[in-house]
């Protein structure tokens, strides 16, 4: 019997798969537990007009990123902090700070667990910092660290 995968089954197909199966698994195991429907041209249409308007979206949103990418890295983001009279940074600056910089500056949100920084900020200068846009796009963000004052 041909099925039509809803839902993942470990060693057997994934969610969007259509597989033969034995009748008495897809009737007793499969249907039941809404793990498969029967393959039918109306369900397979359906789920390929699904997986046109999620490939039409995930196009979007990488077109998206990939524009925000543009605007991230044409100018440097510039972050305040409190630092000593030798440029050193009283703490240091962190994902969260370059995000809520980059919101102010930018306009655009992104999460601080997409942010990566090598090396840690406690400096006065200019540092690289990777953003993950998109799986497919990432971006290389300056940003300057400037002195407000200090002791």
């Amino acid at each position: 019997m041909k099925v039509l995968f809803k839902k993942d089954v470990p060693d057997v197909a994934k969610a969007g798969q259509v597989k033969d199966v034995a009748d008495g698994y897809a009737r007793n195991f499969l249907i039941p537990r809404g793990l498969a429907i029967a393959a039918t041209a109306g369900a397979l249409k359906q789920v390929s007009d699904l997986q046109a308007i999620a490939a039409k979206h995930a196009l979007e949103e990488e077109r998206a990123a990939q524009t925000l990418k543009q605007r991230l890295e044409a100018q440097p983001v510039v972050i305040e902090s409190k630092a000593g009279s030798q440029g050193r940074l009283y703490g240091s600056i962190t994902t969260a700070d370059v995000a809520n910089a980059i919101q102010k500056q930018v306009g655009a949100s992104i999460d601080r667990r997409d942010l990566d920084i090598s090396d840690p900020v406690r400096q006065v200068g200019s540092y690289q910092v990777t953003a993950r846009l998109h799986r497919a796009v990432n971006a290389t963000v300056t940003i300057e660290v400037r002195a407000v004052g200090g002791a």
